[in-house]
């Protein structure tokens, strides 16, 4: 199957989504739309749910693209607070793909690239000595508030939805994940976010004077100290 009618499929599934939400992706309609017939769309995408997988693929695309073009500063915490309010702009602007694409556990493939771009943010916060908890812990926390609050908003009736609700959680997962000041002053003293900056520093690159063992154990101990 050429590419041309398996892209042609998926901008006409993409289109019915935006449209007419999750309930509007029937094989039919997106066959139809598409101008080819229903065994073509089987012969490129297997079943439904891979037509539903190369649709959130697509979307990640666009979302991945608008995260690449917002580049990196010389403030982490400033490129996650950019980061959030790109991902809440692109959750309540694209609702339907939003649902697909955060929504569907099957489609955790496609998220890959956009949880590592995350983690890499989440990363340099405890390179630079800044972050109050570990790395993997924050990640979780900053994308399931996200995930939170886009999904209440769009729960909600238009006229309840306070625009200030999206501010004061970033403001809030960002206060509990990191410290209130990149002052070295303030870090020196602060044995959790130390530990916390070794522990990512040695995780982004191994030190050869250690085994295996002894990292793993050096990882617990740095840990412990997190907490």
């Amino acid at each position: 199957m050429s590419s041309t009618t398996k892209d042609r499929l998926i901008r006409a599934a993409a289109e019915l989504l935006e449209e007419g939400g999750r309930e509007a992706l029937s094989t039919r309609a997106v066959s139809a739309a598409a101008g080819v017939q229903a065994p073509t769309l089987y012969r490129t995408f297997g079943d439904k749910n891979g037509l539903l997988d190369a649709v959130a693929s697509y979307g990640f695309k666009s979302y991945l693209e608008g995260k690449h073009a917002l580049g990196q500063t010389g403030d982490p915490v400033r490129d996650l607070r950019r980061g959030w309010d790109l991902h809440v702009e692109f959750g309540l602007h694209q609702p339907a793909f939003y649902m697909l694409m955060y929504g569907e556990p099957r489609v955790r493939e496609a998220r890959r690239e956009a949880d590592a771009m995350l983690r890499r943010i989440i990363e340099r916060i405890a390179e630079a000595g800044r972050l109050r908890v570990p790395v993997e812990q924050a990640a979780q926390l900053v994308h399931a508030t996200g995930m939170g609050v886009i999904l209440s908003f769009l729960a909600s009736p238009p006229e309840q939805r306070d625009p200030d609700l999206l501010i004061a959680a970033r403001e809030h997962v960002i206060t509990a994940i990191t410290t209130d000041s990149d002052d070295k002053a303030d870090k020196a003293s602060d044995i959790p976010c130390r530990a916390i900056a070794l522990k990512a520093a040695l995780d982004k690159e191994p030190v050869d004077a250690l085994t295996p063992a002894e990292q793993a154990m050096l990882g617990e101990w740095l840990d412990r100290l997190a907490r």
